[in-house]
């Protein structure tokens, strides 16, 4: 377990815990497990208490750990006969996003996701994450073979932002993401996004303007990020706890301005810590997500999507 560091106390009560563990496990005649299981029952009182009210900050933390399930984890784990498909039919193929048809609780599905990668190798190879062009292009293509068969489109959005690369600007990084955005307004199938860990920027709005946009409890969606912003408007990236509390960019503070629809609760101690009841939850959602949407035709499921985003925001102003 890779701990973070307001985590540090309860690393240092597991850690004891486990040492003791070894103790027993090396000398049979030692009698630990008293002992160890009361450093267990402090630390899950610990947890409880750490995660009971996260600042902004913290959050953004937790939606980074690098043990939370990624898009990969998700589509194996909710979907079957996943058919990956590649390329964007212009440059390249940018595995930053993944995507492809497959089937959702026995319904035939288009599904796309941004992939960070859980190794070292592997995030070199996924760009951690953050698309260039072609991988915005290629989650196009994709919509369009939904839209084109009448298929439901569903997105896993987890991106720290774009790519922000010379190659990708050279190959129009803003207009990329600029048509994905519109190909999400226009598309006449059910579209629901969640955010999975970080939805960042221009990157993740590209496949998140979806009639329904849900968030895991700890993941964050924001404009930017805390550190870029702190660097713009305090010249200072060590103030990004400011900027994390006066960008919103919880799901709690989403919710409220009508950013996002629901929020998707995880299991004490983040994703990380409970993986596979964290996908279960999110397939949950996805379920009652399309559910909502089932019966609408192709201009209903458009005006929705628009008359969403039109009035995104007005719900917090009010307030």
């Amino acid at each position: 377990m890779n701990y973070l560091e307001f985590e540090k106390p309860l690393a240092e009560i597991e850690g004891k815990a486990e040492e003791l563990r070894a103790m027993g496990r090396a000398n049979p005649e030692m009698d630990v497990e008293k002992e160890a299981a009361a450093l267990d029952r402090k630390a899950e009182a610990l947890l409880a208490d750490l995660y009971k009210s996260l600042s902004a900050w913290r959050k953004c933390q937790v939606a980074r750990h690098p043990d939370r399930p990624h898009c990969r984890d998700y589509v194996a784990t909710l979907f079957t006969e996943f058919t990956p498909l590649a390329g964007d039919r212009c440059f390249a193929d940018d595995q930053a996003v993944m995507g492809g048809l497959a089937r959702f609780r026995d319904r035939p599905v288009v599904v796309i996701g941004q992939e960070k990668g859980h190794d070292t190798k592997s995030r070199i190879v996924r760009n951690f994450g953050m698309a260039r062009p072609e991988g915005y292009r290629k989650a196009i293509r994709l919509m369009d073979l939904a839209h084109r068969f009448g298929l439901p489109v569903i997105t896993l959005v987890d991106t720290p932002g774009a790519y922000p690369g010379k190659g990708a600007e050279e190959r129009g990084q803003a207009e990329a993401i600029a048509r994905c955005t519109l190909k999400c307004l226009e598309i006449g199938v059910p579209l629901v996004s969640v955010v999975i860990g970080e939805g960042g920027s221009g990157g993740a709005v590209a496949l998140s303007t979806a009639n329904r946009v849900a968030m895991l409890e700890h993941s964050v969606y924001s404009v930017i990020s805390p550190e870029g912003c702190a660097s713009i408007l305090w010249k200072d990236a060590e103030k990004m706890r400011e900027a994390a509390e006066a960008l919103r960019l919880t799901a709690q503070d989403l919710q409220k301005l009508g950013v996002i629809d629901r929020i998707i609760a995880e299991p004490t101690g983040g994703a990380q810590r409970g993986r596979e009841q964290a996908m279960q939850a999110v397939g949950d959602a996805l379920a009652a997500m399309l559910k909502e949407l089932s019966g609408k035709d192709a201009a209903s499921l458009i005006a929705d999507r628009r008359k969403k985003f039109l009035g995104m925001g007005a719900r917090g102003l009010a307030a």
